[in-house]
């Protein structure tokens, strides 16, 4: 099925009374918790997972993709509002938006991100429908080595670009990789680091896993740095509500470049939404003629990477459906939400599941559109969300990750995992350890494991048949480039970036430097 005849026929699934019902749900639910600091499109996916056990697939993921663009335009609020960053794409745009808002521009601000944020989504996921395709095509023709070198590569660029330390992420990855290894051998039938707990022999589960390492660990996190028991929010400011003709004419442009260096960037694992976001605020700043307002508060600082991060998001999508490799943590959510349905995302899933899949590309379109015509007008409801004191809204938080957590499998011994693994992800974010490669080795290193096997026993254990192809050959080439690449990218965008931004920008509420 072509891109255009699988949208319209996506359109076909997206556009029925009860999907659309199930869409706004997921984008006002999406928004209301993304506005929350500290809780991105990853966990709030997470957090609703059990909501969705019993409900049709089909409509489970529209109400999903509402969630997850809803989470995205929630944290720009929250980005530009508190100058607190819900995940490191929104690092850049709170630089610039808080500046807006602390000049009284914070309505212009939050409707450049919005409007950048629709354009940019919808492009991006009109892309999705034409590449995804194509990248079927050529995934139909991989064998077991050619998996195994895909997965090697979403390990290594998520892992060693991902934060400010490579070792970090590598360290991060490691532990995921450990987790997933727990309960029993598929192949052997032996228990793996179960410690003879029975309750372990099936593994940690996903969800709880997530729920832990995002959930507990920031309100844990939170209570233990963070003084005050409100937020520091500013006023939208009692200027204009919308944007000026020159907003526009200063804003256009970069939300096209945005999508053009966010969606790639998503389609090859390139370290998270950071690098193309700080290359979209370089390329603005180098492009603009009012340099001297970065990191004062020019609006192009906050529609280019804004855009930027969308498209990226949508771009991620393109090997998760294609091939089953996730390469961002919400990717990852949503490889665990099909998994919970007992579908494995891969070559086959375009033909064996076009319903579902088309359903949910084009379900992201009709969540832009709701998502724009909630936002510029009820930004002012969002934001009143951020007036509940602290300690109750983390509270609330917790009560619904342990009640979510014990719905999963209706057991405590799930709960105490929740607890433990919640330490875990307090103390990863202490240390500056980056969350998202530890999630990704947990779900990726499973089926990493199967590929590496079946490469093996079909070569009877032959180690070089992992190089032995001219796809597995171009892939770890390809890798190579994109570590160094990535890396000089990163330090060139953020020497840039530092250039302009003082440093007390890039340091949150608690002193840690963010990404």
């Amino acid at each position: 099925m072509s891109g255009i005849e699988g949208l319209l026929h996506g359109l076909s699934v997206a556009i029925t009374p009860q999907a659309l019902l199930f869409a706004l749900i997921g984008t006002v639910v999406g928004t209301l918790i993304g506005v929350l600091p500290g809780i991105g499109p990853a966990l709030t996916i997470a957090l609703l997972l059990p909501m969705t056990y019993g409900m049709e697939p089909e409509l489970a993921f529209i109400m999903f993709a509402g969630i997850y663009y809803g989470a995205m335009y929630g944290g720009s609020t929250t980005s530009i509002l508190l100058k607190t960053p819900g995940e490191s794409g929104s690092v850049i745009t709170a630089i610039d938006g808080n500046k807006m808002a602390r000049k009284g521009r914070g309505a212009a601000a939050l409707a450049t991100a919005a409007i950048g944020s629709f354009v940019a989504g919808t492009i991006a996921t009109v892309l999705l429908a034409f590449f995804a395709p194509w990248m079927v095509s050529v995934a139909v023709k991989l064998g077991a080595p050619d998996y195994f070198a895909l997965m090697v590569v979403a390990f290594l660029s998520v892992s060693a670009l991902v934060g400010s330390s490579p070792l970090r992420g590598m360290i991060s990855m490691g532990l995921g990789l450990a987790i997933g290894l727990v309960g029993i051998d598929f192949q052997s039938g032996q228990q793996r680091l179960a410690f003879g707990q029975v309750a372990l022999l099936d593994g940690i589960d996903t969800v709880v896993l997530i729920v832990a390492l995002f959930a507990m660990g920031e309100v844990l996190y939170v209570a233990a740095h963070q003084v005050s028991s409100h937020f520091d929010l500013l006023a939208l400011g009692k200027g204009a509500k919308w944007m000026s003709r020159q907003d526009w004419s200063r804003s256009w442009r970069p939300w096209l470049r945005g999508t053009a260096v966010g969606f790639p960037l998503g389609v090859i694992p390139a370290g998270g939404s950071e690098i193309p976001t700080f290359l979209s605020y370089a390329m603005e700043r180098r492009l603009s003629a009012h340099k001297e307002e970065f990191g004062e508060g020019a609006i192009e600082g906050v529609a280019g990477p804004e855009a930027a991060n969308n498209a990226n998001a949508a771009g991620t999508l393109v090997p998760l459906l294609a091939l089953g490799i996730p390469t961002s943590a919400t990717a990852a959510v949503i490889l665990v939400a099909f998994q919970q349905y007992g579908i494995q995302p891969g070559p086959q899933l375009l033909e064996s599941q076009a319903a579902l899949v088309w359903g949910l590309i084009a379900s992201l379109i009709i969540a832009n559109v709701i998502l724009l015509l909630l936002n510029l007008p009820l930004v002012g409801i969002w934001v009143k969300i951020l007036e509940i004191p602290k300690p109750y809204l983390f509270a609330g938080i917790m009560t619904f990750a342990l009640l979510g957590t014990y719905a999963v499998n209706g057991s405590t011994f799930d709960v105490v995992v929740l607890l433990v693994l919640g330490m875990v992800g307090y103390l990863m974010r202490r240390f500056g350890f980056p969350i998202t490669p530890m999630i990704v080795g947990a779900i990726l290193g499973p089926l990493a494991e199967v590929q590496l096997r079946r490469a093996l026993d079909i070569a009877g254990g032959d180690v070089s048949t992992l190089v032995s192809t001219p796809f597995t050959i171009v892939v770890y080439l390809t890798l190579v480039a994109a570590l160094v690449g990535g890396y000089l990218l990163r330090r060139r965008a953020d020497s840039e970036v530092h250039a302009t931004v003082p440093e007390e920008d890039l340091v949150d509420e608690a002193g840690t430097r963010r990404p």
